[in-house]
């Protein structure tokens, strides 16, 4: 009788325990203080920080003023994805792509990652005879070192951007905003 009382409080406790962990849904601004942060994975808002971060300095480098046709015309290309992750970097160039073209300094055009050499190479004759050819072309690498000390854990991010001047085939600037994460791994699950 014992046993099955113990076993009937433990089957009440159970869901109640289930439900007691659960916290209603709700909308949160990009950026805010409630956004999760997760160590293993790119966020949200380290797009949304290394985007802003560049496109600043950029702007206020003065690099693409110097064109004599403005607003200069910037051709976005492979962004390299050096992670131990998946990373769609559509979430940065569209990002930069859009506070550029804000800015009024600038035309942005995004290069097809999935045509192929020969395709590719078609489009640009094809823009040679018919548009404007890029004053600039904005290329980049996404790196992730990780950090362990014991429990600790320390993500770093680092978001690289090179703009080149087509016509003169040099690098005119450079940036890169590092993003770190550091917290604690729990001792039991993943």
């Amino acid at each position: 009788m014992k046993n099955k009382i113990i076993l009937l409080i433990i089957a009440a406790a159970i869901p109640a325990a289930f439900t007691g962990c659960a916290t209603n849904a709700h909308y949160v601004q990009t950026g805010d203080k409630e956004q999760i942060i997760s160590l293993g994975q790119i966020n949200i808002q380290d797009y949304a920080n290394a985007a802003n971060a560049a496109v600043k300095e950029l702007l206020e480098s003065g690099a693409i003023d110097k064109v004599a046709n403005p607003p200069a015309l910037l051709e976005i290309s492979r962004i390299v994805n050096n992670t131990g992750q998946q990373v769609d970097t559509d979430l940065l160039t569209k990002k930069i792509s859009i506070a550029l073209l804000q800015s009024g300094k600038a035309l942005t055009k995004t290069v097809d990652k999935k045509a192929t050499g020969y395709q590719q190479e078609a489009e640009f004759m094809n823009d040679q005879k018919t548009t404007r050819m890029p004053d600039f072309t904005l290329s980049g690498k996404i790196i992730e070192t990780v950090d362990r000390a014991g429990n600790t854990r320390r993500t770093t991010y680092s978001f690289q951007l090179s703009l080149n001047d087509t016509k003169a085939g040099v690098q005119v600037w450079e940036g890169e905003k590092e993003i770190a994460k550091q917290g604690t791994r729990s001792s039991v699950g993943f």
